[in-house]
């Protein structure tokens, strides 16, 4: 019987979690690395503790009511984790569990010290380190002692921080077991952690050394700054050398106490260079075994280092593969559609599949190798222009990269890849027809598509979608189309650029933009407004959308007075509009024809915070100030030397923006609108496919890449723990902020804004559309949620088009991601809202419901009382 209870860590391995949970997985892997030497000693079992609590009759009770606790419920969490603690302290250990701890002490000394520490079985893994979560109990002397501090152990698997931690991550308390691991006690000189990759940069070819006097546990609990060490190849790259006033040390007698380090040593280095570099290979050694950079806790004793834990790192970004040893820069593609949340795996792929530039995916995110675009003079200065303009925080960050001596080699050429220069456009005439034709090109199109694909199914589908693709790619690379699009941009440049030089104007493009026809995202918002003057002629509609909880309500619509014309107006509305969504570059995301009540709350909003007609004279408003603004510049500009060409040459500008610049959202939506018909067709044979017992669910689907869906559509078979695993990963990646710029090293970069204009405590970003409003801050991260009243400030992550029905009620816009030319900005300027995009950790900084001011035309936003 006591095999199942206790195992020594020479007979474990990484594939026990579930026998010795995480921690005690990992120090058994890291016992048979060679030339690692890891203290002696043994682990109880799951199984011990499935024993032991199976005698507990109440803590079944127990953990159904804490199951069913609201996550926020901090004070009934409290008191029932309390609870359930007390209840397995208390637990009598079985006698036959008792004799096989005491044997395995009796094995490795019964007179010695031991490490009393907890292994979850939900602990120390790739997706969730949960460091710091169950408790470790350090210089436990004697038998009984050991026993108490193993139900110690096993209790602190509901520490009110470990049921938190839990919740967060969606992990049932139930499914979680604790192992403990009992180790003989080091008694170090100096101890501490060691991280392999940079913990701040993420570079993963510098190690970073943290290192105290005595036990780590002063380091741990924060009772003193380390010494840091940072090692590259072999040297110290760097040290900061911390004044270490106290240390924890062990008491002969059992326990340990915190002791104050002599004066003269306060500022001794724990470790010298060369025992920091030699711990850094130790390092690398673990982390080849392991196959990820790891955190590493270790101990220096009479006879070296011993290492006593050994996790992955769960907060780096995770670096794209690369089948070479150059040095590669990548740039975040979420960070110019305007959707930086992790994307699933059929979403990702179907992305790359349809991209004008090769894509690499990481983390859940896309990214565009720019090094051979860098590495060329005369590339480089357009890329960084073209960077620049949309986000100058990705220019500051591609500039970073490039003051790293040597990491971006000079070449003579950039060679293919890499994204699109601005480079000069051909002369284009400034005439509508132009636009009224690119857009009927893409309609027909796509009716083309949805026409074709009727008839397609099983691998025949695959096989025209690779098609689509190619077809998908010639329109997005139609020469005419990129020529609009760049004569837009260009003449919003030139006329911010020379007004400011002429008249002192900041952003005067901003308003010469109002109401420019052909923005199919503004007139979406404003189409938003006609749905909700039809819905709000008819109360008992109002009433019902006010209670409505699923996506069916359009059926039971029907059968209200006024419910027809109002379902008419949504049906309507979803025929144009409803292959939109949030995130909509992810393929995966639920479109708003999909989940119709999205939309409810906006239309809600819409009816009670806007009069009857408020569309046409929201646009209508717009045109007029744009006219006010274009006449007063003229006359201006005209009464300056030399003025009636300056006036001339900026009227014809304000034609050319004006005609140009709405169709600068066109492309985007067709691309949406495709995505949507891919997607129907494809959720069409995932049905087929579960209808055939092949997948257990369609969004199964949406875990596999669209070669791999090709590949069990022809099959008919999936290989169901992959799923599985993308699932996990999937949820791990949904935790990471994905960097603007990533290097090859793993260094993610941000860069920053340098300027020294901005009042100290204001929140520095991009101004992107002029004027400047004070109001209440809402911070939505999810626009079904939102709840808006007049003269509200919007504070969010990112907004792709989809957001832009919440434009209209909204005073001001704060976003974390976008650049000039970002969609959210275009809207933005055309609804005349002032806005700061790119405001580094907005959502975080800024409270919900607190007055700010945004300063659209000068970039920051001031935080008031």
């Amino acid at each position: 019987m006591t095999e199942q209870y206790v195992l020594d860590l020479q007979e474990v391995d990484e594939t026990q979690v579930a026998v010795v949970g995480g921690k005690g997985a990992h120090l058994g892997e890291l016992s048979r690395i060679e030339g690692i030497r890891v203290p002696a000693g043994f682990c109880v079992t799951t199984e011990a503790f499935r024993r032991t609590v199976a005698e507990a009759s109440s803590l079944d009770g127990q953990l159904d009511r804490l199951s069913r606790s609201a996550p926020d419920d901090r004070e009934g969490i409290r008191t029932l984790s309390a609870r359930i603690r007390r209840t397995i302290e208390e637990a009598t250990v079985p006698e036959e569990l008792a004799a096989a701890i005491t044997n395995a002490l009796g094995r490795h000394g019964a007179q010695e010290a031991y490490a009393v520490r907890s292994s979850a079985t939900a602990e120390d893994l790739p997706t969730a380190s949960f460091a710091g979560q169950q408790d470790t109990y350090l210089n436990v002397m004697g038998v009984t002692a050991v026993l108490q501090h193993v139900s110690r152990c096993w209790a602190s698997l509901f520490t009110e921080r470990a049921v938190a931690y839990r919740q967060r991550n969606g992990i049932d308390h139930r499914t979680v077991r604790m192992a403990v691991v009992v180790q003989r006690m080091v008694f170090p000189h100096a101890a501490g952690v060691l991280f392999t990759a940079d913990p701040v940069t993420g570079n993963r070819k510098v190690a970073s050394v943290d290192a105290g006097f005595g036990l780590g546990e002063a380091l741990v609990s924060g009772l003193v700054n380390p010494d840091v060490f940072k090692v590259r190849d072999g040297e110290i790259v760097s040290k900061v050398i911390a004044a270490k006033q106290r240390a924890v040390h062990a008491l002969p007698t059992g326990g340990t106490r915190e002791v104050a380090v002599d004066a003269q040593r306060q500022e001794q280095p724990a470790l010298t260079d060369a025992q920091a570099v030699r711990l850094a290979e130790v390092g690398r050694r673990i982390e080849a075994h392991f196959g990820r950079p790891q955190d590493i806790e270790w101990c220096l004793d009479d006879h070296g280092f011993q290492i006593v834990q050994s996790r992955p790192i769960t907060t780096l970004f995770p670096v794209p593969e690369s089948d070479d040893q150059e040095n590669h820069v990548y740039v975040s593609v979420g960070h110019q559609q305007m959707m930086t949340d992790a994307m699933k795996p059929l979403g990702l792929s179907m992305w790359q599949l349809t991209a004008m530039a090769p894509m690499h995916a990481a983390g859940g995110r896309l990214f565009v190798d720019v090094a051979r675009r860098l590495a060329s003079p005369a590339s480089r200065a357009g890329l960084l222009d073209l960077m620049g303009k949309g986000d100058p925080l990705v220019r500051d960050a591609l500039e970073t990269v490039l003051a790293q001596d040597g990491f971006v080699p000079s070449l003579p050429d950039a060679g293919p890849g890499g994204l699109p220069g601005r480079g000069a456009s051909d002369p284009i005439e400034t005439d509508p027809a132009v636009v009224t034709e690119l857009i009927e090109r893409s309609r027909t199109s796509i009716a083309a598509l949805e026409h074709d694909i009727r008839s397609k199914t099983g691998p025949a589908l695959f096989d025209f979608l690779l098609e689509a693709f190619e077809e998908h790619k010639r329109v997005l690379a139609d020469p005419l189309s990129i020529q609009v699009i760049m004569a837009g941009m260009e003449a919003t440049w030139w006329l911010n650029d020379q007004l400011q030089e002429w008249l002192g104007e900041k952003n005067a493009a901003d308003t010469l933009t109002l109401s420019a026809p052909d923005n199919i995202t503004s007139e979406m918002g404003l189409a938003l407004l006609d749905v909700a003057d039809v819905i709000r002629r008819h109360p008992d509609v109002v009433a019902f959308l006010e209670g409505v909880q699923d996506d069916g309500f359009l059926d039971e619509l029907a059968k209200l007075t006024g419910g027809a014309e109002a379902r008419d107006a949504i049906e309507a509305y979803l025929d144009r509009y409803g292959m939109r969504c949030v995130g909509e570059i992810d393929i995966t995301r639920p479109r708003w024809r999909e989940r119709p009540s999205t939309l409810v709350p906006v239309i809600l909003d819409n009816v009670r915070l806007f009069e009857p007609g408020a569309a046409e004279r929201r646009f209508e408003q717009g045109r007029r100030k744009a006219r006010q603004k274009e006449q007063d510049v003229l006359a201006r500009l005209r009464a300056l030397p030399d003025g009636d060409r300056k006036a001339d040459e900026t009227q014809r500008m304000i034609h050319r923006v004006r005609t140009f610049v709405g169709y600068r959202e066109y492309p985007k939506y067709g691309i949406i609108a495709r995505y949507f018909v891919y997607k129907t067709a494809l959720m069409e044979e995932a049905e087929r496919l579960v209808q055939a017992g092949v997948l257990a669910e369609p969004e199964d689907s949406f875990y596999l890449t669209f070669q791999e869906f090709h590949a069990v559509a022809r099959s008919h078979r999936v290989d169901h723990r992959l799923v599985q695993r993308r699932k996990d990963a999937f949820r791990s990646f949904e935790r990471l902020t994905p960097p603007r710029v990533l290097t090859s090293d793993g260094e993610a970069v941000n860069g920053a804004y340098r300027r020294d204009d901005v009042p100290p405590g204001a929140l520095t970003g991009l101004p992107v559309s002029a004027g400047t409003v004070e109001g209440r801050a809402r911070v939505i991260l999810d626009m079904a949620e939102a709840d808006l009243e007049a003269g509200d400030i919007l504070v969010t992550t990112f907004t792709d088009p989809s957001w832009s029905p919440l434009f209209v009620g909204i005073a001001g816009l704060v976003t974390e991601v976008g650049g000039q030319m970002t969609h959210g900005a275009v809207i933005a300027r055309e609804y005349g809202l002032p806005t700061v995009v790119g405001v580094d950790r907005a959502t975080r900084l800024i409270e919900d419901g607190r007055r700010i001011r945004v300063h659209g035309t000068d970039g920051y936003v001031e935080l008031l009382s």
